[in-house]
Parts: C-alpha cells; sequence; structure tokens
C-alpha cells in the first residue's frame, strides 16, 4: 500500500537515516519505536508528503487515501467541533457549506441556483453515499469526551489538549486507506485510550502509529519498526515481542564478537612466540593470515539509553502523612472537587485515575498548596518533605541558564558535582548540560523536572503526568524506581504500564462526580470492575 524507497536523512553531517526502504501492506499495524531524537517524526513527515528526503523517494499506490494526525491544534480556530472534523472531507464539506449558503441566500427561480444545488446534491451522495457522516461525526466526538451540546462549540473554546482529541477525531473520520498516527494517546484518559484501540483494531488498511504507551502498543499493533543504527528494522508481533527478540539478537552479538576477540588474542599470542622461531615460522605465518582475515564486526552503540532513576528519602516518614478533609473547589460556578476526604497511610502509593477536566489537577495543586480550597482542610505530618512534577513541567522550565545552573538555583547547596552526576543518570552528557533549558525538547525538560525531584530528596513524590514526552525507556526506569522508592507516591498518569509498575492504590475520580478509593494494584482493581 505504502512503500519507502532507499530514504536518506542528512542534517548537516548528521545521517537521520540511512538508505531505508520498507513495504507497508494492507491489514498491517506497525509500531514505530526508538529513542528521543531518533528520527520517528520526522520519518512520518517523509512518508505522509510534509518533508521531502535527501534521497529517495514515497510511494503511495494509485487511488489510495492517507489521514495524518494533525500536530497544529490551532488551525481550525474558527470552525466548529463537528466542523472542524468534517473538513477532513474537503470536498464533502465544501459542497455542504455551499448548498447551505444557496439554501439560505439563493433565489430558487434562477435556474442556475437549481442546477448549481443539484451538482452539489450529486458530490454529496458520491462523498456520503448512505447519509451519515453527521452520525459518523457525533459519535467520533462523543467516544472523545465531547457531549453532543458542545458539537457546535467553536474549536478556540477548547483546552489545548481538547483541540488535539478533535485533530484525532478529524483523522479517523474519513477513514483513510494508510493511517500515519504520532502520539495519538496525549491528553487521551483511560478509558478513551480504550476506545481507539478497539477503533484502531478495526482498521482495514495499513497504519503506521508512534506511541510511548507499552500497553497501546502491545494491544494494537502486528508488527514493530525498530528506528535504530540510522535504519528500521522489521520485526512482527507487539512491543513484549519485538523487546524479546531484539535482547536475544544484542546478546548473539556481543558472544560471537566475545568469541572472535578470544580467538584473536590466542592467534596473536602464538604469532608473538613463535614468529622468531624458524622450525614454527610455517605455522606463525598461517597463523597471522588467519587473524588478518578475522573479521571482528562491529557491535553499533544502540541509539536508545536507560536513565537511572533512583529516589532517595532524606529520612523515614512518621506515622501520620496526609489527611485531607472536605475540601471542595468551584470555577466559575461549577464544582470541580465536592466535599472530598481521603487520608493516605504510610507506603500508599497511589495512581490518581479518570477523564481529563474531574479535577485531579485541581487535587494536586491544592495538596501542594499551590491552590487554595473554596473549605476544607489540609494537614500533613510532621516528618513530610515534598517535590512535585507539574503538568505543565515544558512550560516553566524556561530560560538562557545552563542545565547544572537551572538546577543549581532551586538549592545552593547542592554540590556542582552531585548536580552533574545527577544530569549524566538522566541522559545529558558533559557536552549537553552546557546548553540553555529554553533550547531543550519537551522528553528533555521532563527528564530535567525528574532531576531536580532526585536532588529534592524528599519522602512524599508528587507527580502529574509525568510520562507525557518520555520515551518507552525513561517510563520504564521511572516505574521502576517508582516501585523501589520506598517513600509515598502520588501520581496521576493515563499510563496503564506505568501506573501497573508501582501502584498499590487506586484513586478514580469518576465524570458524574463520585470517587472510589481502592486499596490495590491496577489489575486487581480492573479485575473488581
Amino acid at each position: 500500500m505504502l512503500k519507502a524507497v532507499n530514504i536518506t536523512q542528512r542534517y548537516g553531517k548528521r545521517v537521520l537515516f540511512d538508505n531505508i526502504s520498507l513495504s507497508l501492506d494492507k491489514g498491517k499495524r506497525y509500531g514505530l519505536i526508538g529513542a528521543n531524537g531518533a528520527g520517528k517524526s520526522t520519518f512520518i513527515k517523509i512518508l505522509s508528503g510534509e518533508l521531502e528526503p535527501t534521497l529517495g523517494e514515497v510511494q503511495l499506490r494509485n487511488g489510495l487515501t492517507m489521514g495524518v494526525l494533525g500536530q497544529n491544534q490551532y488551525a481550525f480556530e474558527e470552525y466548529s467541533l463537528k466542523d472542524a472534523v468534517l473538513v477532513a472531507n474537503k470536498r464533502l464539506f465544501d459542497a455542504q457549506k455551499e448548498k447551505e449558503k444557496l439554501y439560505m441566500e439563493g433565489d430558487f427561480e434562477d435556474d442556475a441556483v437549481n442546477n448549481r444545488l443539484g451538482e452539489l446534491e450529486i458530490i454529496c451522495a458520491e462523498e456520503d453515499p448512505t447519509y451519515e457522516s453527521d452520525v459518523h461525526i457525533e459519535k467520533l466526538l462523543e467516544a472523545l469526551g465531547f457531549p453532543a451540546s458542545q458539537h457546535d462549540d467553536l474549536m478556540s473554546s477548547l483546552t489545548g489538549g481538547d483541540k488535539f482529541k478533535v485533530l484525532l477525531a478529524q483523522v479517523l473520520f474519513p477513514k483513510p486507506d494508510v493511517l500515519l498516527l504520532d502520539e495519538p494517546t496525549n491528553n487521551l484518559d483511560i478509558e478513551t485510550i480504550a476506545w481507539l484501540e478497539n477503533t484502531m483494531k478495526r482498521h482495514e488498511g495499513t497504519m503506521i502509529v508512534i506511541s510511548h504507551d507499552r500497553h497501546f502498543l502491545n494491544n494494537v499493533v502486528t508488527h514493530i519498526l525498530d528506528l535504530d543504527f540510522a535504519n528500521i528494522r522489521e520485526f512482527v508481533g507487539t512491543y513484549d515481542d519485538w523487546y524479546i527478540a531484539a535482547t536475544v539478537i544484542q546478546k548473539q552479538q556481543e558472544a560471537n564478537r566475545s568469541k572472535k576477540m578470544k580467538e584473536k588474542e590466542e592467534l596473536e599470542a602464538f604469532v608473538r612466540r613463535f614468529s622468531a622461531n624458524a622450525s614454527k615460522a610455517k605455522q606463525a605465518t598461517s597463523r597471522q593470515k588467519q587473524l588478518d582475515k578475522l573479521d571482528l564486526g562491529e557491535i553499533k552503540t544502540s541509539s536508545r539509553r536507560d536513565p537511572s532513576i533512583i529516589f532517595k528519602p532524606c529520612r523515614d516518614i512518621g506515622a501520620e502523612v496526609l489527611e485531607v478533609e472536605n475540601i471542595s473547589k468551584s470555577y466559575d460556578d461549577e464544582k470541580v472537587i465536592d466535599d472530598f476526604t481521603f487520608k493516605i497511610e504510610k507506603g500508599d502509593k497511589i495512581a490518581l485515575i479518570g477523564p481529563n477536566g474531574v479535577g485531579k489537577t485541581t487535587l494536586l495543586d491544592i495538596i501542594t498548596e499551590n491552590l487554595k480550597p473554596d473549605s476544607g482542610t489540609i494537614k500533613w505530618g510532621q516528618t513530610i518533605f515534598t517535590t512535585y512534577f507539574p503538568q505543565n513541567t515544558t512550560d516553566i522550565i524556561k530560560g538562557d541558564m545552563k542545565l547544572y545552573d537551572w538546577l543549581q538555583g532551586h538549592d545552593a547547596k547542592w554540590h556542582i558535582d552531585e548536580i552533574r552526576k545527577c544530569l549524566g543518570r538522566m541522559l545529558f552528557s558533559g557536552e549537553a548540560q552546557e546548553k540553555s533549558v529554553e533550547s531543550i525538547s519537551g522528553g528533555e525538560k521532563h527528564r530535567m523536572m525528574l532531576s531536580k525531584m532526585m536532588m529534592d530528596d524528599a519522602n512524599f513524590l508528587i507527580f502529574d503526568e509525568p510520562d507525557n514526552h518520555l520515551d518507552l525507556e525513561a517510563i520504564i526506569a521511572l516505574g521502576e524506581a517508582l516501585y523501589n522508592y520506598p517513600g509515598n507516591v502520588i501520581c496521576v498518569s493515563h499510563d496503564r504500564e506505568l501506573i501497573d509498575a508501582f501502584a498499590n492504590r487506586i484513586i478514580e475520580f469518576k465524570s458524574d462526580g463520585t470517587v472510589v478509593d481502592f486499596h490495590g494494584n491496577y489489575e486487581e482493581y480492573t479485575s473488581s470492575k
């Protein structure tokens, strides 16, 4: 259905891809994975035609349609939600709008107007034979959390995250033969991600999806495209299948190279020992020829690197941790949190889940005392030291300070050597530490905030969607760090693998205002439902 032929992409001396050729087939759903900066989004842009490769070409079979998840949430500000979806089929959209205008303003005694209406009706019938486009759009928007009463609202009335959801509906609406999706699960809650998984599995064409959600990849894809070493290797199966296969391949390469290294050392030792011995000279020459022919090969260095995330509490936690009693909070007379009470005990590691907009971030802002509740009380234990990962981390990390200066600005007592070691564990090399915080990517800013939290040595960690912008390796490392952490945790996340990794208590805020407080892990919680 779609072919990449000898694709090479260079930026100056840096080679992002080198002579990549792929054939993407009908009925196969591909997960494109790779480290941050490996070029996944660039490759999607090349496939979509948005970006010209340095060399090579992309071939889409004649007659097939392609859908690309838009990344500009602000491109449709003056459109209603349903029109922003409908415009994905530009021919149908233009025909419907012209038809509506003629019915409102046209002179029906004019033959030209009636003829044009007839032409427009034919276009609408060709593009929408069952006349169900409106129903299809309504179902898509409702599945993504927009009630029917909101469908005529302007896109400009939505938050950035909700605008992105409409773009997701927009790319799904025409049911294109080829789907290219870059991080479609961003800003989606767990239930909506589950709906998207089912929708993706029913796609009959071909699809490439970039995602840092391992659970999503395992549920959706049939093949993995591994972007590493400036090339792409294709694997059959899910992300977990790829991980096992890639690990085996790497171990085999290392074992083969170790075997050859041992053979090389033995040959060199023989040549050194007997090259000056006349009786052994012939054998030494033979061994030298073997040595010259020996190809040690090269074990390439993967672009994937696992950060070393370790949270160490400054002290043990006492008997009292946190009590929240009868807190309420409203915005513009709309209750977001209503008379909510809960208590955190020593050892609790809480995943705070629920749809967007139900008050999860508001609760974290209240318990971190960045926001005052309208009523109710917050009582922290005397032994508690907190550190907070806010949802808007990428916005608040800014300025022209170097990375280590930004960290040291939070506590002058932190030694520069410890700061540099901490940054190194979070994959910032010595040279990278000289960058300004303004110039680094969203994923790097999230790793910076995690560095700051490690330096804080707090015994209570608070996170609001830390997994956004992190690659799979970093999310896995964060889950392991939270599992091994001896203090308390409360974390808002829609990433089920991360929640599975650490949580021993689930608090779910529901759309109807009710709250479920479940003591147990996420798997036990879903089973109980």
